[in-house]
């Protein structure tokens, strides 16, 4: 009895807030961190785990010095927690769902390279058949992207997966390949017969995935490969802005190749070794199971799964 008595109060006592700001400080390095993505003061995000703490009667964070690190009641509690934010970001969603029509809001997560027409496909049919339903299309780096579909921020992502979670569903969207390509202001810019030797030493631009423990490590492979200068001259995780490093002469960088074929036919890029069998890529669908989806996500997952499966892999590989 003094059990259930104890959870009833601490159920009834908790204030809500304090988990949304363990939940980031559990996924950042720092209290300073935390607070500038929670847009609030230090002091305030110190006050709130120490309430938290007092609250729950455990230390959450290893933070004596030169260290910040979840206790294993912090991993414990963080691992709930998402649950328990994610279910009150949806109760708003769920609240409006009172009509026949389906009108809920979706949002997509999606990697910048992600250029498939089975998605613009299912895209174009959703809004066909459910024109008051709403999309947002929000472009970030694999890993935030797979992290906002746990925490249930947003409805599904569209990227790059090194690693699954087990609290995560995957389905293989498409196959790209990955190539190496130079700016109009490089030397090797149009030089014909070139092999992997003649790439040695040149620098190089690149993803912030492009690691040997990340996403894209057949493309760090392919990079190592033409023995490229291990220093990386810059990063961004965004298609768009490593494509404009290379055009800008930057450096060599990886692209995926069906993407670029038009740049490469304007002469904005220029192919380098190398030429046969490039390093494959797969981008992946990754929704959360837990999720109380409102109908519309429901509909255009669906709508996207059905697709997939009807749609052999080889008709979803793009060189």
């Amino acid at each position: 009895m003094a059990y259930r008595d104890s959870s009833e109060r601490l159920a009834r006592d908790l204030d809500w807030n304090l988990l949304r700001t363990f939940v980031v400080l559990a996924e950042s390095s720092s209290v300073t961190e935390a607070a500038e993505r929670l847009r609030l003061k230090q002091p305030t995000v110190s006050n709130a785990l120490k309430r938290l703490e007092d609250r729950l009667g455990r230390r959450l964070i290893d933070r004596s010095p030169g260290r910040f690190k979840l206790t294993e009641a912090g991993q414990l509690l963080h691992r709930e927690a998402i649950d328990i934010h994610g279910s009150i970001l949806r109760l708003n969603t769920l609240m409006r769902e009172v009509a026949d029509e389906i009108q809920g809001h979706v949002r997509v997560v999606l990697a910048s390279h992600v250029v498939c027409p089975l998605f613009d496909d299912a895209l174009t049919a959703f809004h066909t058949a459910h024109p008051r339903a709403t999309l947002s299309l929000n472009v970030m780096a694999s890993r935030e992207a797979v992290a906002a579909v746990l925490t249930q921020r947003a409805s599904l992502s569209l990227c790059l997966v090194r690693e699954r979670s087990p609290k995560l569903e995957y389905r293989r969207l498409y196959r790209e390949f990955f190539g190496l390509f130079c700016g109009p202001t490089h030397p090797l810019y149009g030089v014909q017969g070139l092999t992997m030797p003649d790439l040695a030493g040149q620098s190089s631009v690149s993803f912030v995935t492009d690691q040997m423990t990340d996403a894209l490590r057949p493309v760090t492979l392919m990079r190592a490969k033409a023995d490229l200068d291990e220093r990386v001259v810059a990063t961004s995780a965004n298609l768009e802005e490593v494509r404009r490093m290379i055009v800008a002469g930057l450096g060599v960088g990886p692209l995926p190749l069906h993407v670029m074929r038009r740049d490469i036919e304007d002469g904005l890029l220029w192919r380098l070794p190398p030429y046969d069998d490039p390093p494959a890529i797969d981008v992946y669908v990754v929704w959360n199971p837990k999720s109380r989806m409102n109908r519309a996500e429901q509909a255009l997952l669906q709508m996207l799964l059905a697709r997939i499966e009807e749609t052999p892999i080889g008709e979803r590989t793009y060189f």
